[in-house]
């Protein structure tokens, strides 16, 4: 069974095509399950839409809802259509987005986080002229706002929790024992990671997280799930049957997909 849980579309400003591209991108494919998961919008923020080129409006936000929820009627005898979101998180405002969320039919939610101290994660020149102790230093405060996301109990998945690395290769050699540590919160708070294939469009190459880290996400107990983090319709599903084949090498017998909040298992 395929599926893809992590898409985006126009409305964010850095997508291209509606919603119902992707759907139908999805069916052609022969996919059985297609996650809509575009970008929350900055509900923190008293501007209606403070970042134009990354994600929507807050006044769209019950348009990309109730257009999902349409389109999962529209198509349901031809793919599941699943309502996500890529929530940006925001510790100090984690209780406002709760509160939102908690008013909408999501069957997931994916938890990103995209700043560390106020600064975008693939923010261009940030690892210039940092020394070696600002750079661990920076990579552990970013591993400790993915473990605040998994126990905040607000997401069923952790989105490419190694995404730091996307415009600075050089993150992941940096050396310490925070990676770990984290896996082994999230395998305590029972949240899921997706294996993210987006990672081949940056500088990185390769998918989101490395093979070293799935293969202690797995020591820990931690489910993993799908996503392709599509902007165009074409890359959905994108290295589908490669990821696969890696989790049964690295030792993986299954993966999840989310429907009502509810995790469900399907084998690799």
């Amino acid at each position: 069974m395929k599926f893809d849980l992590h898409t985006h579309h126009e409305r964010c400003g850095h997508a291209i095509g509606t919603i119902e591209d992707y759907v139908k991108q999805a069916i052609d494919y022969g996919m059985g399950y297609i996650g809509i998961s575009d970008h929350s919008p900055y509900f923190y923020s008293e501007e209606e839409q403070l970042y134009p080129g990354i994600a929507m409006g807050k006044s769209e936000f019950a348009n990309y809802i109730n257009e999902v929820l349409r389109l999962k009627q529209k198509y349901q005898d031809k793919i599941h259509v699943l309502l996500g979101v890529e929530s940006d998180f925001f510790p100090d405002h984690i209780n406002l987005y709760g509160e939102i969320y908690a008013n909408h039919a999501f069957d997931y939610i994916i938890g990103s986080v995209h700043y560390v101290d106020d600064v975008n994660i693939f923010k261009k020149g940030r690892w210039d002229n940092l020394t070696s102790r600002q750079r661990v230093q920076l990579k552990e405060n970013y591993y400790a706002l993915i473990e605040e996301s998994a126990k905040s109990g607000l997401f069923q998945i952790l989105g490419h929790i190694d995404a730091m690395k996307g415009f600075y290769p050089a993150f992941s050699q940096i050396e310490t024992n925070v990676i770990d540590h984290t896996l082994q919160i999230i395998g305590q708070s029972d949240v899921a990671i997706e294996i993210n294939t987006s990672g081949k469009t940056k500088d990185c190459g390769g998918w989101y997280p490395a093979d070293d880290i799935l293969e202690r996400a797995l020591f820990h107990n931690v489910k993993v799930t799908f996503g392709s983090d599509a902007h165009t319709p074409e890359r959905i599903g994108e290295d589908f049957d490669a990821v696969r084949h890696r989790l049964k090498e690295i030792g993986y017998k299954e993966w999840a997909y989310f429907v009502q909040k509810e995790r469900y298992m399907t084998g690799l």
